[in-house]
């Protein structure tokens, strides 16, 4: 098995391609151990010390690291616990007993259904990219609230992207959003 790595705009993170799907539909994001309970791999992950957050995606697998920590010292032990967990057959997240999809509370109104598509098919193939992912949280007064996750999460570059990318893309297609800010 042979396991790609890619630098983030975030220097705390390191996205890791191994090659293979990680998850078959959606994102999972893990900023602890104890939340990292439904997923083997992350729990693996965990367990090197200085690992700080572990984000899994379609294709890759973004891990973030403390500040005292260096990437020399830690990429081959992340590079060894990915390749051991994928030789392993072990699931990457474990099946919830009775796990449901999540029912939409109501409807989406006109403008959160364009924001939600703008944002799902020109910024989150853009934000995978770099090893994160953006949710749509609310729309509110014209503020659109938004949460990114993996590399982007705590990423000095973010507030730049949200404000000079995201912001003006959406403002262009959509005159009532007015701002967006991240939650």
């Amino acid at each position: 098995m042979f396991i790609q790595t890619e630098q983030t705009p975030n220097p705390a993170t390191l996205k890791f391609l191994p090659g293979r799907t990680v998850m078959e539909k959606g994102t999972a994001n893990f900023t602890s151990r104890e939340a990292a309970e439904r997923s083997p791999l992350a729990q693996r992950l965990f367990a090197i010390e200085a690992v700080t957050g572990v984000f899994l995606g379609s294709d890759f697998v973004t891990v973030t690291k403390d500040e005292t920590a260096d990437w020399y010292r830690l990429k081959p032990e992340i590079l060894g616990a990915i390749m051991e967990h994928f030789t392993s057959g072990r699931p990457v997240i474990l099946a919830e007993a009775g796990e449901e999809a999540p029912a939409a509370a109501e409807e989406d109104d006109e403008i959160v259904a364009q924001i939600k598509e703008l944002l799902e098919t020109r910024v989150r193939p853009a934000v995978a990219m770099d090893g994160g992912d953006i949710i749509f949280h609310d729309f509110q007064d014209g503020i659109v609230y938004l949460h990114m996750q993996g590399s982007c999460s705590g990423c000095p570059s973010s507030t730049a992207t949200l404000k000079a990318g995201i912001e003006n893309m959406l403002r262009h297609y959509i005159p009532e959003v007015q701002a967006v800010e991240a939650v």
